[in-house]
């Protein structure tokens, strides 16, 4: 009887241990994954042309990934326009400008 308790507690003891060290691994992998808050991106666009008035710095493609849409994000020094990438007047407005990259 007393190897039965023995082998018992040492199992519990492994299992304390296995579930202890889950917890650590987990609550550290949680640290090292920082994550961006307040990200903004374009929801929707505008098929609509910029008008000629405005100048333009540059622009940055953005892929769709919810909630964000596939987009031209146009630059301009205080303003940012979120384009339809499939609008017709889309690739002559590129021609020119910097790309932006994060």
């Amino acid at each position: 009887m007393p190897r039965a308790m023995a082998w018992t507690s040492r199992l519990i003891t492994i299992a304390v241990l296995i579930a202890l060290m889950g917890c650590f691994t987990g609550a550290q992998g949680n640290y090292r994954r920082p994550t961006r808050v307040g990200v903004s991106c374009c929801k929707e666009v505008s098929k609509g042309r910029i008008p000629a008035t405005i100048k333009l710095i540059g622009y940055k493609h953005q892929n769709a990934l919810s909630p964000c849409v596939d987009a031209i994000i146009f630059y301009t020094e205080k303003e940012k326009f979120c384009s339809d990438p499939k609008a017709p007047w889309i690739q002559n407005s590129l021609k020119g400008l910097q790309k932006i990259v994060d």
